[in-house]
């Protein structure tokens, strides 16, 4: 039992999420949308789609990682740039926003969810000549974040 403590220190156990980080994983998602909206548009970039893909909050809350979906592809490591540059001023509107709602609002870490572009990549894939299930070395391994 011991060693099970201790490997539980070591090694992140994913647990089920509690029904308090999934209600401030919604209103964050939410007011995220909106904030980083609002900042496109007034920011001048048009035609440039950003969404709000998911929000996972830490067991004490004191972290939400944002997964967020670019459009197009092209243009999402200069606006991730930006916007992990500006995470202060978005954690600040955040929580003006939510300041109703929160106590504390938790730090922001922004990740680029590349999971619709692997879906299309296996989708090309199954339909082209190459199998990706009789070859999987066909696929680009995907990024763990």
């Amino acid at each position: 039992m011991l060693y099970f403590c201790n490997l539980k220190a070591f090694y992140k156990v994913e647990e089920a999420e509690s029904q308090r980080q999934k209600k401030i994983g919604g209103v964050l998602q939410q007011d995220l949308v909106e904030v980083l909206q609002g900042a496109a548009t007034q920011g001048g970039m048009r035609g440039v789609l950003i969404s709000v893909s998911k929000v996972k909050v830490t067991v004490d809350l004191s972290v939400a990682k944002v997964y967020l979906s670019i459009f197009p592809n092209d243009k999402a490591p200069a606006l991730m740039e930006g916007i992990k540059s500006n995470t202060p001023l978005i954690r600040h509107e955040l929580a003006q926003r939510t300041k109703h709602q929160l106590r504390r609002m938790p730090n922001l870490e922004f990740f680029i969810d590349d999971s619709l572009e692997y879906i299309d990549q296996i989708e090309k894939s199954l339909k082209g000549e190459e199998n990706p299930i009789k070859d999987p070395n066909i696929l680009d391994k995907r990024k763990k974040s």
